[in-house]
C-alpha cells in the first residue's frame, strides 16, 4: 500500500486500506442467488452498505478529515476546486459501441 498524501496520514490509510480490503473481499463474495428479487438484491446491498459503515466508517472519517487538513496545509485546496469546476463528476458514459470502422 501506498504513503498518502501528508506522512501523519499514513498510519489512518493503513488502517483504512486493511479494513476496505477485507470488507470488499466480503463484498466480493457471493452471497445472494442469481435468481434473488430486486428487494432482496436492495436489502443485501444496505446490509453491505451497513457492514462497510459498522467496520470501517469511522476510520475513513478520521483519515478524510487528515486529508483534508493536509490538502490545506499544502495549499492543494485551489487546485482542486479549479480542477473540479473544470471537469466536473458527471453520469458515466455508456459503454463505447464498436464503430463501423472497427469491422
Amino acid at each position: 500500500m501506498a504513503d498518502s498524501l501528508s506522512p501523519e496520514c499514513t498510519p489512518l490509510k493503513q488502517e483504512y486500506d486493511s479494513c476496505f480490503n477485507v470488507w470488499f473481499e466480503g463484498y466480493l463474495s457471493p452471497a445472494i442467488s442469481p435468481s434473488a428479487t430486486d428487494a432482496q438484491r436492495t436489502a443485501h446491498y444496505q446490509r453491505k452498505a451497513k457492514e462497510f459503515e459498522d467496520k470501517c466508517g469511522k476510520v475513513y472519517k478520521e483519515y478524510q478529515a487528515c486529508l483534508q487538513s493536509a490538502v490545506k496545509q499544502k495549499g492543494i485546496e485551489p487546485l482542486l476546486q479549479q480542477a473540479r469546476e473544470e471537469h466536473p463528476l458527471r453520469e458515466p458514459l455508456p459503454p463505447a459501441t464498436p464503430s463501423s470502422k472497427d469491422s
